[in-house]
This record gives C-alpha cells, sequence and structure tokens, in this order.
C-alpha cells in the first residue's frame, strides 16, 4: 500500500463531490444504465509538484487514448509548474482550490465531461490498452473497478505486496491501483470525502459497491516506488499498516496525519 503526503488541513466535514453531503448508502436494488458503446473516459490526475515525471506519463496516455478519451491534472497552485507542463503535454488543467488529494479527485470529476472517471495517480502507470479494458469491464456490468498492482523496483517484498492486489479484499485496496467509476455511480456514492487526508482511496470502495459491482481487473498498473526506496521497504511499509489500522479503529484524520509526518519523509 502507499499513500500520497498528505497537504492541508485535516478533519472536520464539509460538502462531498457535488456539494452534497454524505448520505449512507440504502438496500435498494442497483439498476446500471446501458452507457453508450464508446463511452467518453476522463483520466482525472491530481498533481502537487509533478512537473518533473508529468511530460512522460502524458506522453503514454496520449499514446493509449483515442478521441474519446479527455486528460485532466487537478493541480492546487503547484509552485513548480507542474500546470504549465501539463498544458504543454496535452492535459486540460483544472486549478483546484483546495490542497489534498480527495478534494483535488473531486475537483476534476467536476470539470470532466466523460461518462467514466478515471483517476489516476501522477506516478503510476496504466496497462496499454486501458480505455479498452474498462469499457469492457462496464459493459460487463461493473460500476466501478480498479487494475493489480507492481511497482517500478524487482525487491521481493514489493513483488510480494503487490501480489496481493489481486484479491477483490477491500483492506488491500489503494488508489495506486488507480480507479475507474460511472459517473453515475460516483455522484450517488457521494465522491470522496474531501476532509480526509489519508485512506481517502480505500474508504471511498466500500461505498461505490452499494451503487454497482466492482471488479478488480487482471491487467497491472505500474507504480513508483520511490517513496520505498527513500524511507526504506519495511519501515514504510510498517509504516503503512500501523495507519491503516488506527484509521479503522477510529483515530482521528488530525493525528493521523500528525503520525504520518514524524514516520514518512
Amino acid at each position: 500500500m502507499k499513500f500520497a503526503r498528505p497537504t492541508g488541513r485535516g478533519g472536520g466535514s464539509g460538502p462531498l463531490f457535488g456539494g452534497r453531503p454524505y448520505v449512507a448508502a440504502s438496500s435498494a436494488p442497483v439498476v446500471l444504465p446501458d452507457l453508450p458503446q464508446l463511452p467518453a473516459i476522463s483520466i482525472i490526475l491530481p498533481t502537487y509538484n509533478e512537473a518533473e515525471g508529468l511530460p512522460a506519463l502524458l506522453r503514454y496516455l496520449r499514446t493509449e487514448a483515442d478521441a474519446a478519451v479527455e486528460i485532466l491534472v487537478a493541480d492546487a497552485a503547484s509552485p513548480d509548474g507542474t500546470a504549465a507542463v501539463a498544458r504543454a503535454g496535452g492535459a486540460r488543467v483544472v486549478a483546484c482550490p483546495q490542497r489534498g488529494r480527495a478534494a483535488q479527485l473531486n475537483c476534476g470529476a467536476r470539470a470532466a465531461t466523460g461518462q467514466v472517471l478515471y483517476f489516476l495517480h501522477a506516478d503510476t502507470y496504466p496497462p496499454r490498452g486501458f480505455p479498452a479494458l474498462i469499457r469492457a469491464a462496464l459493459a460487463a456490468g461493473a460500476g466501478s473497478g480498479c487494475f493489480r498492482l507492481r511497482f517500478n523496483h524487482p525487491h521481493w517484498f514489493l513483488r510480494l505486496s503487490a501480489w496481493f492486489t489481486r484479491f477483490d479484499v477491500d483492506a488491500i485496496r489503494f488508489g495506486d491501483q488507480s480507479l475507474f467509476v460511472r459517473r453515475a455511480v460516483f455522484e450517488r456514492a457521494g465522491g470522496f470525502r474531501p476532509e480526509l487526508q489519508l485512506m481517502e482511496d480505500q474508504e471511498i470502495v466500500p461505498r461505490l459497491r452499494w451503487h454497482g459491482p466492482f471488479r478488480v481487473l487482471p491487467q497491472y498498473v505500474t507504480t513508483s516506488a520511490r517513496k520505498y526506496l527513500v524511507n526504506g521497504v519495511y519501515r514504510l511499509q510498517a509504516s503503512f499498516t500501523l495507519l491503516a489500522v488506527l484509521h479503522w479503529l477510529g483515530v482521528s484524520q488530525p493525528r493521523l496525519v500528525r503520525l504520518y509526518r514524524r514516520l514518512i519523509a
């Protein structure tokens, strides 16, 4: 598992995607509407100081994309020129007033035009042919889903950790695997919880499941191991595991963020 560095202020409550408060899911039967034969996909990349690695990712995404795919960079006023780099790379930049991955993902989703939203980290590469793979999963009845994970480093422990992402278990579901979702399902679920600075990617999956089947596809995204190499593979994984356990035990976001900043560079 891999978390983003927390930013902004944690805790509190506020509106979710589309300005609606979170409402607990009901047990009403889910009926997913049919999508067009070639539904438009909006790729949403939340960024802060990603100017260095972004050009290569955008080139890759443009190579794999078709005419019904748009690329949005949801940037939170990065001082390193990320927005200018994104525009030069052919992406549409969405200026997000609130810094933090969940808030930026919601911001990008509001600006997106596609019937399908694909949330992708700026250091992660989806598999070849990913638009067709996503559309096929949705056509087969999925409401949302993700890919399996691999790291761009051969360390045995990273390979082992990534191996477990093939299982459809929410406890091992993280944003590095990317997330595709029908727009209607995302909106009915209420979007990401913007007050979350950690665990926003795992928290949303059970809510998405209430509104349509979730699928883990057999292809792989490839994500950067840079944070593991900086912090130490075993130390970082132990830190992530501790943070995840504390989150599910109900520890507040401000306390989790403080602990994150003490443990992780």
